[in-house]
């Protein structure tokens, strides 16, 4: 099913509402409300004699995750049918990880009958196709940094590096002094969040700008506001922010800044795209932020070391 860009969810953004970085060890409530719609979607509802296979889906689940976690019975209700049983678990009695076995195993079923199942085997397919999606979008949405991908759970830092390198990130950029890059760079992940790739490209260059007119300002170092990014290296760089006897290196990291994150940015959104729709796929926007997260720490690391 689409994800429909609410009203609501503009609201929450515009007040600062969502969540800024990834957490692993919460699922909640509404993220497991929305989970039970799409295992609906993908398991179906009951029908008489079990028509679809509801029920016989369901209660394989159900057995699975008993005999896996070493207990009779997923939900205290015994009156329950399988598919009651398994989302009652996943709403109001399942861990953080419980939730994800939930979910991998439902996935990994559905992926089975999609090539076995011969009368639902395309229904079976065509849900599966349209759950992923939503289910790594809602994820996202909810700041719950785990993604379905290639058969199982995987969290998202594993892509990333979110936990060495945004988490940092955004911590040296909490004092005051780098307020705008620390803003920009949290709209670039709230973009990346949603999907909205163009504009996680767009905030990445900003928050990159913003950091480096940010030194030049500690250090009186003479720029223009409207420098560009390539100057804005020429600047840093010709006043000694990376050490003497890191010249070998400096040749690799100014082509990483110059051609990875200006010149990606311009050539796949910064300008008009002209007839052809271009597409930035999400995989091109998570590694447009990692990289940016990493320049931005070894320009402030840099600057920090300064005398």
């Amino acid at each position: 099913m689409t994800v429909v860009e609410l009203f609501s969810k503009r609201q929450k953004r515009l007040r600062n509402e969502t969540p800024d970085v990834y957490q692993y060890t919460d699922i909640p409530t509404p993220l497991r409300v929305q989970i039970k719609h799409i295992l609906r979607d993908i398991l179906g509802e009951r029908r008489d004699y079990d028509h679809n296979g509801c029920l016989k889906n369901f209660g394989a689940i159900n057995d699975l995750l008993c005999r896996e976690y070493g207990v009779l019975e997923l939900s205290p209700h015994y009156r329950m049918t399988p598919d009651e049983k398994v989302l009652d678990f996943l709403l109001n009695t399942a861990t953080c990880e419980q939730v994800l076995d939930v979910v991998e195993i439902a996935f990994r079923m559905t992926s089975y009958l999609s090539r076995t199942s011969s009368e639902y085997q395309y229904s079976f397919r065509n849900a599966l196709e349209s759950a992923i999606p939503e289910l790594n979008t809602r994820f996202r949405e909810h700041g719950v940094g785990y993604q379905y991908e290639s058969g199982e759970i995987v969290r998202v830092d594993s892509q990333l590096i979110h936990s060495e390198i945004v988490v940092p990130v955004l911590s040296l950029l909490a004092a005051d002094e780098y307020a705008g890059a620390n803003e920009e760079f949290l709209k670039a992940f709230g973009h990346y969040r949603k999907g909205d790739t163009k504009e996680c490209l767009n905030e990445c260059l900003k928050a990159f700008e913003s950091t480096m007119k940010i030194i030049c300002e500690n250090r009186e170092w003479p720029y223009k506001q409207t420098d560009a990014a390539s100057t804005l290296i020429d600047i840093c760089f010709k006043n000694g922010l990376v050490p003497q006897e890191m010249q070998s290196h400096i040749g690799g990291v100014r082509a990483a800044l110059e051609s990875g994150i200006p010149t990606i940015r311009n050539r796949r959104s910064g300008h008009g795209q002209g007839a052809q729709v271009i597409e930035v796929p999400l995989h091109y926007a998570s590694y447009m932020l990692h990289l940016t997260a990493t320049t931005i720490k070894f320009l402030v690391d840099s600057e920090k070391a300064l005398k």
